[in-house]
């Protein structure tokens, strides 16, 4: 090959190469120009979504800002409440199947407040089955329906009859309907233990259920005396050995307080108090008691038990009531407006 031709063929490979390098530059600048043109059209469509959902954001701002608050009606409501098993001494009762009914007074006028109202009696053989009359399986420190040194008790006793033949039963529902209503309109929630004729809740069943579920609780009795004695409330008995126990040891004073703030009020509705107004008394219920609770007995078999009589015993509850919470009266102890 003469030296000319060799000159032009290696002129001709430079040739080559540069081509193939520019044309190397331009694809990848093609790719680069690509790429950016993609990142720019990515970039706006995330900027259009992002300005989009704030709209959308701020529409439903001003949507949920043009929306009034639902307002909770004022009204009074109820529901039913059961026995719970893992409840602390729940393992002693033993007719547990009934429902009590907690009903809430309107929120206007509630004062946050539960009362247990216990219409004494109506549970269907609640005399055949026995319960422990104390927590510990101690026996009983007084007398009552059931005699001293007993252990266990009735789980509800039948009670007793009224001179015109009312069941005790019948008539402390009737007297514990009247309080509901009278609690109620003032403001406080009651726990009502029977709300009728019949209830599967036996006295320890009926006593942890206020315990977990009120502030305070009363039980509506009349006494099987037959002469009008009076009005009282079972007092926690004076028993070194029974004031140990708990869990009366931590709330007998309560208890105490409770009746003696009741009953001090009924009596200035015009009743008579028996005693005093109090009897000691070695009760289921205050055996079991974690709130404030006595057992009251608002007569006997001779006593008015009408709806007139009823309504009076009511409203000496309420004002007790209101006494022991001081419902009404300021620090210094001045009545004051706010209920």
């Amino acid at each position: 090959m003469s030296r000319k031709n060799k000159f032009f063929n290696k002129r001709t490979e430079r040739i080559a190469i540069i081509t193939a390098v520019f044309l190397v530059f331009l694809l990848a600048v093609a790719v680069l120009l690509e790429r950016r043109i993609e990142y720019k059209r990515l970039q706006m469509a995330e900027e259009e979504a992002k300005a989009i959902a704030e709209s959308q954001a701020q529409a439903a701002a001003a949507a949920i800002s043009e929306v009034e608050p639902e307002e909770i009606p004022d009204e009074i409501t109820s529901w039913e409440v059961s026995f719970d098993t893992s409840w602390m001494n729940a393992e002693n009762a033993v007719i547990t199947s009934g429902k009590a009914v907690l009903w809430k007074a309107k929120p206007s006028i509630s004062n946050g407040l539960t009362v247990c109202i216990n219409a004494g009696h109506g549970t269907a053989g609640g005399e055949s089955v026995r319960t422990l009359c104390h927590p510990d399986g101690t026996q009983k420190v007084t007398g009552g329906t059931t005699s001293e040194g007993s252990s266990t008790a009735y789980a509800v006793s039948s009670g007793t009859e009224l001179a015109d033949g009312t069941s005790e039963a019948q008539a402390t529902l009737s007297a514990a309907r009247t309080v509901k209503e009278l609690l109620l309109e003032n403001g406080y929630n009651v726990l009502m233990i029977r709300d009728e004729d019949d209830v599967q809740l036996d006295n320890i069943a009926r006593t942890l259920i206020a315990n977990h579920y009120a502030d305070a609780h009363i039980s509506i009795h009349y006494d099987s005396t037959d002469w009008d004695k009076g009005v009282f409330f079972m007092s926690v008995p004076s028993s070194a050995e029974y004031r140990s126990m708990e869990p009366v040891a931590s709330h007998w004073e309560q208890h105490n307080a409770l009746g003696r703030a009741v009953v001090s009020a009924i009596e200035k509705e015009g009743f008579t108090l028996f005693e005093g107004g109090e009897m000691e008394m070695d009760l289921t219920q205050t055996s079991y008691s974690e709130i404030p609770s006595i057992d009251l007995e608002i007569g006997d078999t001779k006593s008015d038990h009408s709806d007139t009589a009823q309504s009076s015993i009511a409203e000496g509850i309420l004002n007790g009531l209101n006494n022991f919470f001081m419902i009404g009266v300021s620090d210094s102890g001045v009545e004051s407006s706010v209920s």
